[in-house]
């Protein structure tokens, strides 16, 4: 083979900080502090905090390789972690505080984490089980050393008397590209946590890819607010993509509500927002509440769970927002697929515009689909057949880290990545996810899609969330059950419910009955928590039927 003459420069997270500082170092990084204040500064003024936090690491005694462990909001410190920690050689394991303690004990000892940084808001929540995590060697809260709170962690400092001792110069050192750079946890909904260790190569090319208009579209040009946490799988990689980018970024801190978000969005100009349906529900309430409008509608991003039809068209009949879908997981760094919408999509009439919008997409370049029967046997792409999807890709984990049981059962035979999704992918590429395998509902021998019933079902005027779980039936094996949060004023009964959904699904779709509860449970990452639900529910009976549908 006749190799080419090219450069062998390894693809280091640490080049986009320091491209960004030198070519975008006037850019802005705008931040809402856990105290309340917005803090700004350059890329520029960040990049000379992130060499001092370099050698803060080499102080502390931190080697290539070791993990360490964030638990922290989005904010402007969070940001020189994500980038020092990685560019020194070290692993940035960002932890997900909404967790169960037992789950973060599990994940800071099985990552063995050698230190852990974590915002004030979060020093409760550490005191409460340090004991229990002995491979700790010290906690730094990110404060200034005049905010620190009294504290019973050992060996805690503030974070800016780390930085304020060491000087601004720091090499960022070369060295492989395939070194581990961070380290992210699944929600551990069935069994412990696991582990996705992504190394340096892996997230530039996901970077890279996830920067195109048909990824999730970042430029330059772009005024960016992630509103999907840092702790979240590494916030979908927007933080890298940005620095790439040289664009504005806005962080909103720990406050997540419609009042706060709208502020941040409106006041900064943003352009561009990703997060999960939960986040922009809140949003939503907030600006019809309020009678709010945007003065320049930012385009929204949703991703983590399935956006409803109704959600897409209210963002752009209502607030002239556009709205693209985004689907991935933890294992996949963690953007699969992107729903751009090409100049033909763009010109459909609305309705059925929006019946694209509602799928997940299309797979980001280098990142290759398939979806297979309970034999293992592919299926066709042809949007009717659905079944188990299964990923492959350089930016898609091989292994979990230090556990070979689970990553026994996460490959298949060719080495592809089994998400647990069941999808359909049409001729066109446009894959959509059909449900989670263990929530779709087998019904006399038919498959009813929990996501599809839900989505249709928050479309009432008087229902502001809605899940659907199989429940046990005598004569059909299992039949949906609709649990539903009511609007503020609202009060529909269950039969106005199943009214409207009927001629808006099969009859053999319609769930046998709705019930009415306060919220619906949501996971660490802001998912409906079926699991919770069916905990709740487990000893319902559903109403006797002689026919599907019927009550």
């Amino acid at each position: 083979m006749l190799r080419g003459l090219m450069m062998d420069a390894p693809l280091l997270i640490s080049s986009l900080i320091t491209h960004a500082a030198q070519y975008e170092g006037e850019i802005e990084i705008v931040s809402r502090t856990v105290e309340g204040p917005i803090h700004r500064y350059t890329y520029g003024e960040s990049h000379v905090r992130m060499c001092r936090l370099a050698n803060a690491l080499g102080r502390l005694g931190v080697e290539q390789g070791d993990r360490i462990a964030t638990l922290a909001w989005n904010g402007y410190r969070h940001l020189e972690l994500y980038f020092a920690i990685s560019g020194y050689g070290a692993v940035l394991h960002t932890i997900n505080p909404r967790l169960f303690a037992d789950q973060i004990k599990f994940i800071v000892n099985h990552a063995a984490d050698k230190y852990i940084f974590l915002d004030t808001t979060f020093v409760p929540l550490l005191e409460a089980m340090a004991d229990k995590l002995p491979k700790v060697k010290g906690y730094i809260i990110l404060a200034a050393g005049a905010d620190m709170p009294e504290t019973t962690l050992p060996n805690a400092m503030a974070y800016e008397d780390l930085l304020a001792g060491e000087t601004e110069a720091y090499d960022w050192p070369d060295f492989d590209e395939k070194a581990a750079a961070s380290l992210c946890y699944t929600s551990g909904t069935t069994g412990n946590a696991k582990g996705a260790l992504y190394s340096h190569r892996s997230t530039m090319l996901h970077t890279f890819s996830v920067r195109l208009e048909e990824g999730l579209a970042v430029s330059g040009d772009d005024i960016v607010l992630p509103a999907v946490p840092m702790f979240h799988a590494n916030a979908w990689g927007i933080p890298y993509a940005c620095a790439m980018s040289g664009s504005k970024l806005v962080l909103p801190g720990p406050h997540y509500d419609g009042e706060s978000m709208f502020g941040l969005l409106e006041d900064e100009g943003v352009t561009m927002t990703a997060g999960v349906p939960t986040i922009w529900q809140m949003l939503v309430d907030y600006m019809r509440k309020e009678n709010k409008q945007f003065s320049h509608p930012p385009r929204v991003l949703i991703g983590g769970a399935a956006a409803s039809v109704s959600m897409i068209k209210t963002f752009e009949e209502e607030f002239d927002c556009m709205v693209r879908h985004a689907w991935g997981m933890t294992e996949m760094s963690p953007v699969g697929t992107s729903g751009h919408l090409n100049a033909a999509l763009r010109a459909l009439p609305a309705e059925q515009r929006y019946a694209y919008q509602a799928k997940q997409g299309h797979a980001l370049y280098g990142v290759d689909l398939k979806i297979v029967d309970d034999d293992g046997n592919r299926l066709p792409h042809d949007g009717v057949a659905f079944g188990e999807l299964l990923v492959r890709g350089p930016w898609i984990a091989s292994a979990y880290f230090e556990d070979e049981a689970a990553t026994a059962a996460a490959f298949d035979s060719e080495g592809w990545f089994r998400t647990g999704d069941v999808a359909t992918i049409d001729d066109q590429g446009w894959m959509q996810i059909v449900d989670r395998s263990k929530d779709v509902i087998k019904s006399g021998g038919e498959w009813i899609s929990s996501i599809d019933l839900e989505n249709v079902a928050v479309g009432h005027p008087g229902l502001v969330q809605a899940a659907v779980i199989g429940m046990p039936h005598p004569k059909w094996d299992e039949r949906p059950l609709l649990i539903a949060v009511a609007a503020e004023g609202a009060s529909p009964s269950r039969d106005e419910v199943i009214d409207y959904l009927t001629d808006k699904v099969a009859k053999w779709w319609l769930p046998d009955d709705v019930q009415f509860i306060d919220a619906i449970p949501l996971t660490a990452t802001g998912k409906i928590s079926k699991l919770q639900l069916r905990e709740m529910f487990s000893d319902y009976t559903l109403p006797t039927a002689d026919e599907p549908g019927g009550a």
